[in-house]
């Protein structure tokens, strides 16, 4: 797999998931623990943060700078129909990924500046982790698909230390002898492996 098609399972994996969220649930408040420790966030705020995080992935790839995109993806981008303008937006983001092939190209992060192939490497990580915590949070299949589990240790294995001293990942845990693929990734990020 590529770092493209990563990034496009996962992005289509994640929209997924999001679009089997019933109307009633939008305010629920999330877990502390599923957003980084900040409390009192709704489902809909974690989905706009997502949806703005989207929006963003063109405008990164082409190589523009925070200052030159500006305030463009500001504001409520889900709107009346959340699922619908997710999907939207997650199309066009997984159009721009489809026709990049500039792995190499520096691409410009609020956390600095790095390589494109990074870039998407982070993202998908983000939207893997994602996938499996909302899941877990409405109560729907956490298993993800096979192939998005194998794209998501090829990347974390070359970068799993790197990611731990940024605190991206925890500290690897122990995993079962017989670990299904699924259950590596989840020891091998610092997640509980049997939750």
């Amino acid at each position: 797999m590529t770092e493209q098609e990563v990034f496009i399972l996962a992005d289509r994996t994640l929209l997924g998931v999001i679009e089997q969220i019933e109307d009633e649930r939008w305010d629920l408040v999330v877990p502390a623990e599923m957003v980084h420790g900040r409390t009192g966030l709704t489902l809909r705020q974690v989905v706009e943060y997502h949806a703005y995080d989207e929006a963003w992935v063109p405008d990164t790839l082409a190589g523009k700078t925070i200052d030159e995109v500006g305030h463009a993806h500001d504001g409520d981008l889900l709107g009346d129909d959340p699922k619908a303008s997710f999907a939207r937006i997650v199309a066009v983001a997984c159009d721009a990924v489809g026709g990049f092939t500039d792995l190499d190209r520096t691409v410009h992060l609020t956390y600095g500046d790095w390589p494109a192939r990074e870039y998407l490497t982070h993202i998908t990580h983000f939207r893997g982790s994602r996938v499996y915590d909302l899941s877990r949070f409405l109560g729907l299949d956490t298993e993800l698909p096979p192939e998005l589990v194998q794209g998501l240790l090829w990347e974390l294995e070359p970068r799993a230390d790197q990611w731990r001293e940024f605190h991206v990942i925890g500290q690897p845990v122990a995993a079962p002898v017989d670990a299904s693929p699924q259950q590596r990734w989840l020891a091998s990020i610092g997640r509980d492996p049997n939750a």
